[in-house]
């Protein structure tokens, strides 16, 4: 069992822990270079923390290796979490890349979320976990070439089918989480959201109105928000976010500096602060911070404990809105 409880929070009816952890990090390319004991060790901490909500993916790693990483860690601890995993960038041989163009150096990405092939890829996220169910299951992006609503019908198939307990949509429009919610009810949506780079207005007004959770993903800005982060080396995926080009990293590092006075006059860290900042937002917000070292593991989710007071959320709103950001984000 968890050694500490982290307050609860509701995703559309699927009830997780206020901060969820994203398991991301832990597969090696992505801040570089990490074996898998490591990985083991702070998926474990994460759940001791008090964490009960874990994110992957089937693209996270070569080999659905951020998947396998996270079912041999979180086994015997499987009905105590929500494992949340993501479709349709491991396309098996012969499968179709459908290219679809992102913000970042590489330039471009690719998916297949053809109906034909979703149970074919949850049936091997199922393998990779190692467990007969998925708690939410999303499409990682929509297809340039599907239209949306197939690819959610065929994970409402799956649900009826008992392989997956709950629906998600991942990087959409306000138009398309409409759609997918007219196909089957959804319990969560997942979308870039931090201090440096604001929620969708019209994504967060349809999900308040439907009643669907909001799951930010990189709520710390890739480890930005940290306050930490100094020269992006080889083999980390940041080199190719123009936000940590060297001269973008130092002005959007000074910028920031009121931030984290902020967090120092609240004797909190400013991972913290960003986090319970997000968590203020709304009642249904659970952003999944990643980390590979225990102590800032157990750091970043005590910020599920954080009260802001309302003359701080204030100062925020303002320096938030009058900092200019450099660097373009992934959507």
């Amino acid at each position: 069992m968890s050694e500490t409880l982290l307050p609860a929070r509701g995703l559309g009816g699927l009830e997780v822990s206020a901060l969820g952890y994203g398991a991301m990090v832990l597969s090696p390319g992505v801040y570089g270079e990490i074996d898998d004991a490591r990985g083991e060790r702070a998926l474990l901490a994460a759940a001791d923390a008090g964490a009960t909500f874990f994110d992957t993916a089937d693209g996270y790693g070569q080999d659905a290796h951020n998947e396998r990483l996270v079912g041999k860690a979180l086994r015997g601890r499987r009905d105590e979490v929500v494992i949340a995993t993501k479709f349709g960038f491991r396309l098996p041989e012969g499968v179709e890349p459908h290219r679809f163009p992102v913000g970042f150096a590489f330039g471009e990405l690719a998916v297949n979320a053809d109906p034909k092939h979703v149970r074919g890829y949850a049936e091997a996220s199922l393998r990779a976990l190692g467990t007969d169910y998925i708690d939410l299951y999303y499409p990682h992006f929509p297809d340039p070439e599907v239209p949306f609503e197939e690819t959610v019908g065929a994970v409402a198939e799956l649900i009826e089918a008992g392989l997956v307990r709950h629906l998600g949509v991942s990087n959409v429009t306000a138009e398309q989480l409409r759609a997918a919610y007219a196909v089957h009810p959804v319990a969560a949506v997942q979308t870039e959201w931090s201090m440096w780079r604001p929620v969708d207005p019209g994504t967060l007004a349809a999900a308040r109105e439907l009643g669907i959770g909001i799951v930010p993903w990189s709520p710390l800005g890739a480890g930005f928000l940290t306050g930490q982060v100094g020269e992006v080396k080889d083999g980390d995926f940041r080199a190719h976010m123009p936000r940590f080009d060297e001269a973008n990293r130092q002005a959007n590092t000074d910028r920031f500096a009121p931030v984290r006075g902020i967090a120092a006059e609240l004797d909190i860290t400013p991972a913290q602060l960003a986090l319970a900042w997000l968590l203020h937002q709304d009642d249904h917000v659970v952003p999944i911070p990643g980390s590979r070292t225990p102590a800032h593991i157990e750091e970043n989710l005590s910020a599920a404990r954080v009260v802001l007071p309302t003359d701080v959320l204030s100062r925020l709103t303002t320096i938030l809105a009058t900092t200019q950001i450099e660097g373009g984000t992934l959507l």
